[in-house]
């Protein structure tokens, strides 16, 4: 099977589109599939390979790390007529996911599409609403064509099912447990932090207000003193609302800045909770990546992260938004080792059942399946 992959977003861009995309391009180079990327150049662009085509970019307003590209339109074609892929697969509705849909069409080649982010839910973060009305008609329009739609969670299947989508298909996401794994040197993080206090909470993802960052500032802030004084708080990431966090974060708050690999790892496994208050993720990359750590985790009812996180069992379920509740559970938790450590082994077991090779398998086998799927109507 030769595979055709349109995104405004792959590596080294920070975020879970990019990570997944790599992870999963690694996986066909490693098994012997041929692939082609199309993808814009990002800022921290550092290698092209044969199988890479980047074009210029600039940054997406709402999500400054996908990039709406330029892409040089005969080039594409001419390198699809060349490679003459299989399938298209379209992982992000901006311009180059359009360049995407557009050559399936011209070309009548098979095309599936994966959905990953909830800009819907984005929008009420930066007053923008009246643009939601708009925002779905254009996102039936451009799924339209797709013979599958790939989603992360069941949570977002659901959700897109109310909206009136469907051939939805369930492609998870999976975590390298050989990287991220409970065995990191605690006191190599606190040294190199400087941090003295009894606990470490962890926070790792994007720094901006979608992600309810004003929700975890106003946790870490109004938290009893006889608890604020006993934690430090991680906060690994960056983002436009990072200014803003400095000035108002607590003198127990340190900025890690973007973190990954064994660094990233060493964070997660160094924490003794993992909060993550945001409520617009489709999955929570960093949520299974924690508990692949055995860090218990403390999030957000909502979206994709409700289908990873076992209530009681593996962390805790919090309303968005609910402070206290996030408070509640933080002090809970602290106060309860025993707890805590059966969250930590139970954690650390899901994790291990949550294989990347197998979620890319089945991904396979619904693109065989997408090949011989005779086009339907897609919506009602």
């Amino acid at each position: 099977m030769r595979i055709a992959i349109f995104t405004d977003t792959f590596a080294p861009d920070v975020n879970g589109v990019a990570r997944t995309l790599k992870r999963f391009t690694d996986y066909l180079d490693a098994n012997g599939y041929e692939y082609r990327v199309f993808a814009p150049i990002s800022t921290n662009e550092s290698r092209f390979t044969s199988h890479i085509h980047r074009f210029a970019s600039l940054p997406f307003f709402l999500y400054p790390e996908c990039r709406l590209a330029l892409p040089n339109m005969l080039q594409v074609k001419a390198e699809l007529q060349r490679f003459k892929p299989d399938l298209i697969h379209v992982a992000t509705p901006f311009n180059i996911g359009l360049c995407g849909l557009h050559y399936a069409k011209k070309l009548n080649i098979p095309i599936v599409g994966s959905y990953h982010t909830d800009f819907d839910q984005y929008l009420k973060y930066y007053d923008l609403q009246f643009f939601s009305k708009f925002l779905w008609k254009y996102m039936h329009w451009f799924h339209k064509p797709l013979r599958q739609i790939f989603v992360p969670s069941h949570e977002t299947m659901e959700q897109l099912k109310r909206k009136g989508f469907s051939n939805i298909r369930i492609w998870g996401r999976g975590v390298d447990c050989n990287l991220f794994h409970p065995n990191y040197s605690v006191q190599e993080v606190r040294e190199q932090y400087q941090i003295n206090e009894k606990y470490i909470l962890s926070y790792v993802g994007r720094l901006a207000p979608e992600k309810d960052i004003e929700t975890l500032l106003n946790i870490s802030l109004q938290l009893p003193e006889i608890i604020r004084s006993q934690i430090h708080w991680l906060i690994v990431g960056d983002g436009p609302s990072k200014e803003e966090m400095v000035k108002s974060a607590p003198e127990n708050m340190t900025f890690a800045g973007y973190l990954n690999g064994e660094n990233l790892a060493k964070v997660y496994a160094s924490s003794d909770l993992f909060v993550f208050p945001s409520s617009t993720e489709t999955f929570g990359n960093v949520v299974l990546e924690a508990l692949a750590t055995g860090t218990p985790v403390i999030a957000a009812n909502s979206g994709g992260v409700k289908n990873i996180v076992n209530q009681g069992i593996t962390g805790t379920l919090c309303e968005p938004k609910h402070v206290e509740q996030f408070q509640t559970a933080i002090i809970s938790l602290l106060g309860n080792d025993t707890l805590r450590l059966k969250m930590s082994e139970d954690a650390r077991k899901y994790a291990l059942s949550q294989s990347w090779d197998q979620i890319f398998e089945g991904l396979l086998k619904d693109y065989e399946e997408a090949l011989i799927e005779k086009k339907q109507i897609r919506y009602a």
